[in-house]
This record gives structure tokens, sequence and C-alpha cells, in this order.
């Protein structure tokens, strides 16, 4: 056996090793989907992909090679998402509103292989996941412009799912008409009240009435069936295109940066250990109805190096002038500290209910 024999025998032993990896490796591939699946999680994690490239591409002692091992890991990580979203094709994922809702082109942006399911409002939305039609939820919880979603955060505390992540869309609003509107025509506008807020100054410069809509793309569907130009929606170029409106004038939002925060809600709960990088978390409490109990679960919290990033109240609902507490933090809940500050919690609470946590927050 010549020296091109022999090398040409020693490439294929490691292609038949290499073989067996790969199916070994699209095996963890397949659980990798069903877990994101189960807790409503897409299939790009770009700031995983390049941590991994990058710890990877060090054990590749040779500098000549290193760059090709590059090359080669991002194949495989291309091949491995490929599968899952082959995987993921049968996603369902609840929103509100109508298709051409913001929801709705958010919904696309987080999970592009899912089927998204309209819902007549967040309740149903949120139901939908509950009674186990759809997979997971995708529903706002905070405006930059507008504030708090109440209805979500009540859905939150007083339901049975859990958050998975949050993503930050910047939400964009625009006046559609009718093809053939011209400004001077329009007398009114419609739009969901959230919309509305965000455009008051607009509204208010121009002179038109306001009319409040279920959400935008209800809006927009709303105008185009009347084929009025006298009446204008507030929406999204997506939805515009969708029901074959017009786009006048743009960026009508009073504020520049105008975006919504929304949330994945699924039945199940990521479980994560002291080791994961989760370090963001929304924690539910209410406290006992004694002096200083507020204050002091709010220093339990900072005492085991947690930090806040927001506190907010809403009623109960139960008794009147009784809340509950939605609390954003910082730091991993699953590690010794954040046991130590749960357990702590307890002297001055009533009940605790970690809603999830979650790595980072993900602007999409």
């Amino acid at each position: 056996m010549n020296e091109l024999d022999k090398a040409r025998q020693q490439i294929n032993e490691v292609d038949e090793e290499m073989a067996r990896l790969f199916q070994k490796r699209m095996d963890a591939v397949r659980l990798v989907a069903a877990y994101k699946k189960k807790h409503g999680m897409p299939v790009d994690d770009l700031a995983r992909e390049e941590e991994m490239i990058q710890r990877n591409s060090t054990r590749v002692q040779d500098e000549a090679y290193r760059s090709y091992y590059v090359n080669f890991l991002r194949a495989n990580i291309d091949l491995s998402k490929n599968l899952q979203h082959r995987l993921l094709d049968g996603m369902r994922v609840a929103y509100s509103g109508v298709e051409g809702a913001f929801a709705n082109i958010v919904a696309e942006r987080i999970f592009p292989d899912a089927s998204c399911v309209p819902c007549a409002d967040f309740k149903a939305a949120y139901q939908a996941v509950v009674d186990g039609d759809c997979d997971c939820a995708l529903l706002p919880v905070e405006n930059s412009f507008n504030g708090d979603v109440g209805r979500v955060m009540d859905l939150a505390f007083f339901g049975s799912l859990y958050v998975t992540g949050v993503y930050e869309a910047e939400i964009v609003q625009n006046l559609l008409v009718v093809p053939g509107t011209k400004a001077e025509d329009i007398r009114q506008v419609i739009s969901h009240p959230q919309a509305l807020g965000q455009c008051a100054a607009y509204i208010e410069q121009h002179g038109y009435q306001p009319i409040e809509a279920v959400n935008t793309a209800v809006a927009v569907k709303q105008v185009a069936e009347m084929g009025r130009h006298d009446i204008a929606a507030i929406g999204s170029e997506e939805a515009a295109a969708k029901f074959g409106l017009q786009k006048l004038d743009s960026h009508i939002n009073e504020s520049g940066t105008n975006s919504t925060r929304f949330a994945v809600f699924s039945r199940a709960q990521r479980i994560t250990g002291p080791k994961d990088k989760d370090d963001r978390f929304i924690m539910l409490f209410t406290v006992k109805n004694t002096a200083g109990s507020l204050g002091r679960a709010i220093s339990v919290i900072g005492e085991h190096g947690f930090n806040l990033r927001a506190l907010k109240s809403r009623p109960t609902h139960d008794l009147s002038w009784e809340y509950y507490f939605y609390a954003e933090g910082e730091g991993n809940i699953a590690g010794e500290q954040g046991q130590t500050m749960l357990r702590d919690l307890t002297a001055c609470c009533n009940n605790v209910k970690i809603l999830g946590s979650y790595e980072k927050e993900i602007k999409v």
C-alpha cells in the first residue's frame, strides 16, 4: 500500500466515524427541537451559535486548519437548524387579532415555520394554549409609549402558563387609506386604542375623529371593506399590503422609539440550573397585609444580589384594594442565591410565582 492509499484509508475510517457521530448529533438535535416546541422557543439562537463556534474552534490546535473548522461548524449548525425547522413545521402559535396584526407579524418573525393562529382577544389566545389547541401564545406585555398591557398581566397572574422568552419589536404606525384617497378627504381614523394613543398628537394636529377597533389589522380590514375615502386606518405596512390599502403617511406615532415587548407563554416551564445562562426572570407575588411587607420583599430581593428592573402593581379583583406585584429582575434565579431568596420571600409574601426565566431579551 503506497502513501496515497494509506491516506485514503485513513480518510475512509474517519468518515465512517464521523457518519456515526453525525447521526448521534442529529438525534440530539431532534431532542432540542422537541424541547423548543414544548417550551415555545424559536429555532435561531445566534448568541449560542457564535459562542459554540468560538469555544469549539479553539480545540483545533493547527492554525492552518482552524478557519476550515469554523466553516465546518457553521455547516453543521445550518444542517441542525434545517432539521429543526422541518420538525417544528407543525407548531401552532396563538396571537390576539387577525392576520396582519402586529402580533401576527412578530410571531412570524420569531417562529417562521409555525402556523400562526388568530384569536379573538388576549384571553382566547392564552386559553388556546391552556386547552392544548396551540403550543404557545405570543402576547404583548408592555409598550414603550403607552405602558403595560394590564389584561395580559392579569392572565399571567391568575393563569397556569409560563413565560419562556421576551422579545422587543419596533412598532411603526402608518396612515392607511383606500387607494385614491387624499389627505383632505379624511375625517376619521380607526385603530386599536394603543395605536390611537401612540398617534394622539398626529390625530389631534389633523383634526381627525378617533374610533377604536379590536386591533390594528381589524381596523385596516374594516376600512378596506367600507371603501370610503373619509375614513383611514392606523396600522402596519404588512396589513395594508394584505388588505389592499395605500400608505398615505408613515411613522405617524408620536415617539420615534415606539416598541412593544412580547412574551411567549407556554404550558411547560423552562427548567434551568445554576450553570445556565438565564439572567432574567419574571416573578409575581402578593404581600402580607402588615406594615412594611412590600418594603421587606423588595429588600430581600436586593439582599440576595438580584436587581429589580421593573416593579408594577395590579388589583387582584378578589378583594377591594388588594394588589399583586409583577417584578422583572436580573440574575440567575435557579442558583443558590435565587433559591434562598425565594425561601426568604415566604416570610413577607402570601404567595410567590415564578412566571419564567430566560437568557436575555431579544429584538426582532
